[in-house]
Formats: C-alpha cells, structure tokens, sequence
C-alpha cells in the first residue's frame, strides 16, 4: 500500500528537543535482561506469561518493547478544561507547554496503520479483547498510568508517531517520556475492563467535525475514555460530547469492548458518529450504507478469517485467542505491512493485558491494570 505521512509540527522557544526513532528485531525479554533495577518479574500459570511489574523507571523488555509506570497527574484535567484541541499541534502545543516545559519542534505524526481486534466472552468466565497492531517496524512503550482523577489503564504507544529535532529521548527523564506518551495511546484497557483500539481504514476522507463541542483527536479521544469511562455505553456517550478530529489525517474507527461482554465499532461517516455491534474489527467501514466495505482488500481477508474463528464458539480461552491474533498477523500476508508490532490479550475480568512482540507468540509479558 503507498503510504502516505501526515506530520503537524510546532515551534516553541528553548533551548532542546525531541527524537523518537524505529528500531529493529531483538531477542527475548528475559535474554534481555528485564530483571532489572527498573522492574520485578515472575512466570504465571496463563500463557506461561513473564508477569512484570512496572516502575516509574523505563524497562527495556525487548529491544524495541518497553514499559513504564506514571503515577500522579499529567494534565489532562487542564486539557480537557481548556476545550481539547482540534488538531496535533494543538495537543502538542499544551504538552510542549504543560508537560515538556517548552521543548521545541514537537510532533505527533506517522503513516497509515493496520490492525485486527476480536471480542470473545472468556472460556475461564469474563471476556477477552484481542488486540493486533501492524505497522513499520517501530518503536513501543507500555504506559501502566494511575491517574489523580480517573481510571487505572495500560496503553500501548508507538514512539515513532511522536518525534522532533535535537535530543534523543533516552537522554530525557523517564517520566517526562511516559507523560507524553499518555497523549498519544493506540489501545489500552482500564481498570473497569474497558478496552478501546484504534484501527485505521484506508479511505480519501478524514474526521472533522465542527458543531461547537470541545474538541479531541484520535489519540486524545482514546486517553478520554481509559480515564473516564466504564463500559461501552459510558465511552459512547462521551465520545458524543466531543467534536472529533482524526489525528495525522488518518481516517480511523475505534473498537470498543466491556466487562459485560458488548462489543461495537465506533465510526465517522461524513462527520456523524454512528455505532455497530460487532466482536470483529479490522480495517473498512462497517457502518450499513454507501461507506462499508470501503478499506483494503486484505482487511476484509482478516476479517473473515477471524469471523471464521469465532463462528461456532461460545467461549476461547486466553491461548487461543492468542492463536487468532497469530492466524491474523502479518507474517501470514505478503503485502502492506513489515510486521504485527504487538499483539495484546486483555482478559476484561482479571485486568491483565498479556503482550507478544513481533509475531513472536511464544514469548508473553502480562502486566495487570490494578
């Protein structure tokens, strides 16, 4: 797929910056040395997971996959407070300000992504969301965020939508690092079981929205409903308060999936919200009318593949959940991507996301929300 990049940039006053780059394939986690000063580990019955435990201090899981912890606020009160904002350079201009302490050159930018989520009800008992991200090899953090004033969450970002001139992140504090990040998630789930995915569909038009309401972009909007909604219901309803404003230009629709097992795909179609029941959301419309189906042919692939997988079957177990998101990656594909960067199983009754890097679907990291 030719690729398209959307950058929006802002240039402050000081005296630093920011640089964000890819990275490549690396080895496993505990070859790697994550026992380290910055996190605690264990093996867990479930997939035979490292269960890791995060601190404030960034820990390399593998070259290319790392965790954090932020405990406290990071300003997304005052975000809100002051009506969002309508674009990147909105955000990044208030994180620059609030957050970076008025580094220069900030961006928030990248190129086209695919991805694959599936919501099951969990043979154990609860339900599990299943989670693929593909993209360019890249570079990921986990953020574990324990808010001032909402939800628990872990989310997942690719650092390589965030960049800038200057300094390279590592030389920056962890925390200041984590704190940006929790402006710019892609998925995640909270401490109520709420899991959100952003997925993108490969379409000429972009979200704007223009009614008066405050303002958020993709990203922003996904920070929103980890920190303040519950369920599918309560997401819906804030997502309904905002005007929307697709980050990078990038035409997107969100998965959203509950404790209670609902599962929907929230879309934009000519600038109106519209909400569709599915367990299954890869990358075209799903909304009924002129726009579904529009997306790239391998999306729909993915899509009955899983549809597939789910047909016939009341309940999966966190492992084979695990499997359908293997059975979607993309080594299985010759086209459009160079890998599935992370996939996630996030059991919705438990509160823990299980994450393989890589396609790499024999070796687990589970970090709980709680």
């Amino acid at each position: 797929m030719k690729k398209r990049q959307y950058i929006l940039s802002l240039t402050v006053l000081a005296a630093a910056g920011l640089l964000i780059t890819g990275c490549s394939r690396a080895g496993r986690g505990e070859e790697n040395g994550i026992q380290g000063e910055a996190g605690m580990t264990h093996q867990t019955e479930e997939l035979g997971s490292t269960f890791i435990t995060p601190t404030e201090d960034i820990t390399e899981l593998e070259e290319g996959l790392s965790i954090v912890r932020y405990e406290g606020d990071y300003g997304f009160d005052g975000f809100l407070e002051q009506g969002g904002a309508d674009s990147d350079a909105g955000v990044v201009s208030y994180v620059s300000e609030r957050i970076m302490g008025n580094l220069p050159g900030l961006i928030f930018g990248g190129d086209p992504f695919g991805c694959s989520t599936l919501s099951v009800q969990g043979a154990d008992g609860g339900y599990l969301f299943g989670r693929n991200f593909d993209w360019d090899t890249c570079n990921g953090l986990i953020i574990s965020a324990r808010p001032e004033n909402g939800y628990a969450s872990v989310s997942t970002v690719n650092r390589d939508f965030i960049q800038a001139g200057g300094v390279d992140i590592s030389k920056l504090p962890d925390r200041m690092q984590a704190a940006v990040g929790l402006y710019a998630p892609l998925d995640g789930m909270n401490e109520e079981g709420l899991a959100v995915s952003v997925n993108m569909i490969q379409d000429s038009e972009t979200i704007n929205q223009n009614t008066g309401k405050p303002d958020l972009t993709t990203t922003t909007a996904v920070r929103l409903l980890l920190d303040r909604a519950a369920d599918v219901n309560e997401a819906v309803e804030l997502l309904g308060q905002y005007d929307l404003h697709a980050s990078m230009n990038m035409m997107i629709h969100f998965a959203l999936s509950d404790a209670s097992g609902r599962s929907v795909v929230v879309e934009y179609v000519d600038n109106e919200m519209t909400v569709t029941k599915t367990q299954v959301v890869t990358n075209f419309y799903l909304t009924e009318g002129e726009k579904y189906g529009i997306g790239t042919s391998q999306s729909h692939e993915r899509y009955d593949i899983l549809q597939q997988t789910l047909a016939g079957q009341e309940s999966m177990t966190e492992a084979e959940v695990r499997d359908a998101l293997d059975s979607v990656s993309k080594d299985n594909f010759t086209d459009e991507f160079a890998s599935t960067e992370w996939s996630i199983v996030m059991n919705q009754e438990t509160k823990e996301l299980t994450y393989f890097h890589r396609e790499n679907y024999e070796n687990e990291y589970t970090v709980s929300v709680e």
